[in-house]
């Protein structure tokens, strides 16, 4: 069954992404005290899941000039960064998302020495590791994602535990709690197994009828998940749904194609389509090669196979691939040549 790169780049770094806790980022469920923050906060992961970067980062620069003394600047400009490589398929800029993420941290453990009662200081922490852990994971630092999302999970099931109304720290639970158990399960037999992917999908649920600054996320978690299941209605549901407050946000967009897959080809391809029309001219040819290959595949199931074929050669005709998106790729080459083959010598 073909799957879209979203499940299948999830899926490889799965595990360590559900210990790290947070696709990328996780907020309190009761507004911060500050009302020029909040509105700064909500605006900006707006501009985030919507794909404008420029105005996204220049939103929480802003940020960060005018509240110094917080590290949320400095952890949502690297979220910029992050969010915008992850979407282009592009190199992440290693060296300055750990300089941001670093002084976060500091800052952090700093506000907590000075005030150790204060939830938002241990908050400020949490979220800091969280960024950290997941950074790490997607350049594949396994072992020090893996202490930082420790971290980043001890924090948050505590401020969890210190208020039932945390809502955005189930987000959190409940993601870790379903692929972990999802990613185990050749450990059933295992006397003492837990299977939490119900109570992980709970905990989803319940969050996503909380408003919070990223409900979204939940929403986005639950697509996945939902997919995963082959509950194939509820995914496209839950993205539609999204798409409402955010359309043409490709945040959203993959999860409803794949949904579609399964659900009706034709409308999987025309939103890859629109996936691939939205993104800026002259990258890397990354996603247009995936985006390619994914409309070939649902173009045989529908039976236009000349179609897919010439979408192939499309594909098999880029000629200027870097080492990097190469690797990134992995055998996605290969698989192209492979169904060309098919098709054309049946």
């Amino acid at each position: 069954m073909p799957a879209t790169v979203r499940l299948e780049r999830f899926d490889v770094k799965i595990f360590i992404l559900a210990v790290m806790l947070l696709l990328p980022v996780s907020g309190l469920c009761q507004t911060y005290p500050g009302r020029s923050v909040d509105s700064t906060l909500k605006s900006g992961i707006s501009q985030i899941i919507l794909q404008n970067y420029p105005a996204a980062e220049n939103i929480f620069r802003k940020l960060n000039l005018d509240y110094p003394g917080l590290p949320l600047g400095k952890i949502y400009l690297a979220a910029v960064k992050i969010a915008k490589s992850y979407d282009y398929g592009g190199e992440y800029d290693a060296a300055f998302i750990d300089s941001l993420l670093a002084l976060a941290l500091k800052q952090s453990h700093l506000l907590i020495k000075s005030d150790s009662d204060n939830r938002w200081n241990k908050y400020f922490l949490s979220l800091s590791e969280g960024y950290l852990a997941y950074f790490k994971a997607l350049n594949g630092e396994w072992l020090n994602s893996l202490s930082a999302g420790a971290d980043a999970l001890e924090d948050f099931s505590e401020l969890a535990s210190n208020d039932n109304n945390f809502y955005d720290a189930y987000i959190a639970i409940g993601t870790y709690k379903y692929w972990k158990s999802r990613k185990t399960e050749f450990l059933e037999w295992v006397p003492g197994y837990d299977d939490e992917k119900d109570d992980g999908i709970l905990l989803l649920e319940k969050s996503i009828d909380h408003p919070s600054y990223n409900t979204y996320l939940a929403i986005n978690s639950l697509i996945w998940i939902y997919i995963d299941q082959k509950k194939f209605s509820k995914a496209a549901e839950l993205a539609e749904n999204a798409l409402k407050k955010y359309p043409g946000s490709r945040f959203f967009q993959w999860g409803l194609a794949r949904a579609y897959e399964d659900l009706d080809a034709e409308k999987a391809i025309n939103i890859y389509k629109k996936i691939l029309e939205s993104l800026p001219r002259n990258l890397n040819h990354y996603n247009e090669i995936i985006l390619k290959h994914l409309m070939a595949q649902q173009y045989v199931r529908i039976g236009e196979n000349q179609k897919a074929i010439r979408l192939c050669d499309e594909i098999l005709s880029v000629r200027s691939l870097n080492e990097n998106v190469r690797s990134e790729l992995g055998n996605r080459l290969d698989r192209v040549k492979e169904l060309r083959t098919e098709l054309t010598h049946p």
